[in-house]
């Protein structure tokens, strides 16, 4: 017998200002549903994750939740009015014995939970509500942009919790390898929409590829029938006036049809130009270290980059990648050792702050207040690789529309600033471009884009970003800085760094913290293993919950003992067999981990 979905959407359609966002949208979401939610930057993904989870109000339309479905949504600026720490909102909503979850989740997104909310940054704001979310496990999680503000290692920690939970989910999200890993379905919207279709995202490309060709050739053939039925209005209409007045009214539902296609939404038209050629060695770093007060950043660390190297940076957050950037191209000083600069260089940065972003301008202003774009005399006008351009002109390239131009940089959503950043940095020339987290918030066409733009640039790249699949499409160089002050340098990108990695190292671990011993350490001496904060509350509380399923198998198996329940029952009888092999199972697994966590922790 079918399950009744988790949620419903029925005839949906919503308005905001002008055009419609949607218009008779139907969507359902099945128990145990994996589901990638995807679309341009600006097709309504955010939005439409809200009405699911009931914070926007449709139109016109219904949401369907059957009785006792829990829908829980990661907010994107949660409101912690009236909670004094990070943990305690987590930690809200929750059954006081099961706020080591709070504990568990904090320690694998790596935040404070004794952090005062008012000294908390976003990220650690979002980390804190991702990790209740997490916590409370309801029947449906709705994740839009879940891995922003999360490192490697803690998209990794993410991951393996969403594969093992039996909770449906929707994710919205830029991180291919992400939505690859994780993803059984994909709901696409394109154009006020929603199609569906029961593979993950590793074949979105080209099942959207697929229809977007078969649109192209409807619209070919719409268009040639168009151009037949307008000559043959011309040329033979008055010999047959009365006759053919049919015909006449099909032309007109033809042009009407053709009218009503929406075009779809192309893609930026970035450029990268590179500016005079700089010198073969770009950057020669020699023995540098750096330290804030008793933190290592940087033990000793050398690296020669050449022209047209591709250099990734990554790590954990903390680990000190922006310093490293900032002290490669001079901004800061090392403590010891040199940093050489080759000749001729131009310099452009991407920060990952948007710090060069002022709020309360307007994208105008952002463009024309620019020293380098500013053209004398002219305020309509922006200089673009030696061009002048109008600035609404320039703006269209980069998917803005003509009335956002005097719209506040405030207004703008994640993937509209990171392209005003992108369309300030790609209007000069340049030979070196440092791009810190450049990929956060861009949708899938637009990343693609910029991909490819980073392939045909003659100069240098140097990068720091946690989309792997971007760095193993980009990258010809990694450096990989664990935490502790080490880095190290291994040819390709983020994949080709995983099969180097001695194979004493564990990959990716909640705590970002490396497994290989460093090679100027002195021997390891034996000692009992140590289990961390959340395996020794799991091996705590691992007896309680062993013996709660030996209790449920117990009234289970009693249940089942009836003879006459299958007659009598049957969908009770089902019901009941599939909790006991549910339970067995979750006992066994159970009764393994004590095992493994009493033997480690005895040594």
């Amino acid at each position: 017998m079918a399950r009744a979905p988790l949620l419903q959407l029925s005839d949906i359609a919503l308005t905001f200002g002008g055009d419609p966002v949607f218009s008779g949208l139907d969507l359902v979401v099945q128990p145990s549903d994996r589901v990638a939610l995807v679309g341009r930057n600006g097709s309504g993904k955010s939005t439409l994750m809200k009405v699911m989870a009931g914070l926007v109000l449709p139109d016109r339309g219904e949401r369907a939740i059957p009785p006792g479905v829990a829908v829980g949504y990661m907010e994107q600026e949660p409101e912690m009015a009236g909670f004094e720490t990070l943990g305690e909102f987590a930690a809200s909503g929750l059954d006081p014995a099961e706020s080591y979850k709070v504990e568990m989740a904090a320690e694998g997104l790596k935040f404070d939970p004794d952090r005062p909310v008012a000294t908390a940054s976003g990220g650690e704001r979002r980390r804190a509500a991702l990790a209740k979310l997490l916590a409370e496990a309801p029947e449906l999680m709705l994740l839009d942009e879940p891995t922003n503000h999360l490192d490697i290692h803690a998209i990794h920690w993410l991951e393996q919790q969403l594969k093992s939970t039996r909770t449906a989910y929707v994710i919205i999200s830029h991180d291919r390898a992400f939505l690859r890993n994780l993803t059984r379905a994909t709901l696409w919207i394109d154009r006020g929409g929603v199609r569906r279709q029961e593979t993950g995202f590793d074949g979105f490309e080209e099942w959207r590829d697929k229809i977007w060709e078969e649109e192209d050739i409807a619209r070919h053939k719409l268009d040639r029938k168009i151009k037949a039925e307008a000559r043959w209005a011309v040329e033979g209409i008055s010999a047959r006036r009365k006759r053919n007045q049919g015909r006449v009214r099909a032309l007109a539902a033809l042009r009407e049809d053709r009218a009503s296609m929406i075009r779809r939404q192309g893609t930026a038209e970035m450029a990268l130009e590179a500016g005079s050629t700089s010198g073969k060695r770009v950057i020669e770093a020699k023995e540098i270290s750096k330290s804030f007060g008793d933190r290592t950043i940087l033990d000793p660390f050398s690296i020669r980059i050449q022209r047209g190297d591709r250099v990734a940076f990554v790590g954990p957050n903390g680990a000190g990648k922006t310093t490293l950037l900032k002290m490669l191209t001079g901004e800061i000083a090392p403590d010891d050792g040199t940093i050489q600069l080759g000749t001729n260089l131009e310099i452009a940065v991407f920060d990952q702050a948007r710090a060069q972003l002022d709020p309360d301008m307007t994208l105008w202003e952002s463009l024309t207040g620019t020293p380098e774009m500013r053209v004398s005399g002219n305020a309509d006008q922006v200089m673009v690789r030696g061009t002048p351009r109008h600035v609404v002109g320039y703006l269209k390239d980069f998917l803005f529309s003509e009335a956002q131009a005097r719209a506040p940089v405030r207004a703008l959503s994640g993937g509209e600033k990171a392209r005003l950043l992108l369309a300030r940095i790609m209007a000069r020339q340049s030979n070196l471009l440092v791009l810190d987290e450049p990929t956060n918030d861009l949708d899938i066409e637009t990343l693609d884009l910029l991909q490819d733009l980073l392939g045909e640039y003659d100069g240098t790249v140097l990068l720091v970003s946690h989309d792997r699949d971007f760095l193993d499409r980009t990258a010809t160089m990694t450096v990989a800085m664990e935490g502790d002050g080490r880095a190290m340098i291994y040819p390709g990108g983020w994949s080709d760094y995983q099969n180097q990695r001695p194979k004493e190292e564990t990959a990716p671990a909640a705590s970002g913290k490396p497994a290989a011993p460093r090679k100027d350490a002195p021997p390891a001496q034996k000692t009992t293993p140590k289990l961390s904060f959340t395996e020794s509350h799991r091996l705590k509380a691992l007896p309680d919950e062993i013996a709660r399923l030996e209790a449920e198998i117990a009234k289970l198996t009693e249940l089942l003992a009836d003879p006459a329940l299958f007659d009598a029952a049957p969908m009770k009888f089902r019901k009941a067999t599939e909790a006991l092999a549910e339970r067995q199972a979750a006992l066994s697994a159970a009764e393994e981990e004590w095992l493994a966590l009493e033997e480690r922790a005895e040594g």
